[in-house]
């Protein structure tokens, strides 16, 4: 039980430390030309999620349905 909990919790760290990085570097100027582009893409993030939770939804709507017969 230890062992899932703490996978969950590297995952919940590591998407809110990469989260956090992305909110405080992106869009402040660097000395230089450019400003640093984003470690993750939030909107590819967001519409993966989208999609997942969708398919989620739809296979528990299928499994929890009676079954005729």
């Amino acid at each position: 039980m230890r062992l899932f909990f703490g996978i969950i919790l590297g995952a919940a760290l590591t998407v809110g430390a990469a989260y956090l990085y992305d909110n405080t570097s992106v869009g402040r100027s660097v000395t230089g030309a450019t400003t640093p582009r984003a470690m993750v893409n939030w909107d590819v993030v967001a519409d993966n999620w989208r999609v997942l939770k969708d398919r989620a939804m739809e296979s528990w709507s299928k499994l929890s349905k009676p079954s005729a017969g």
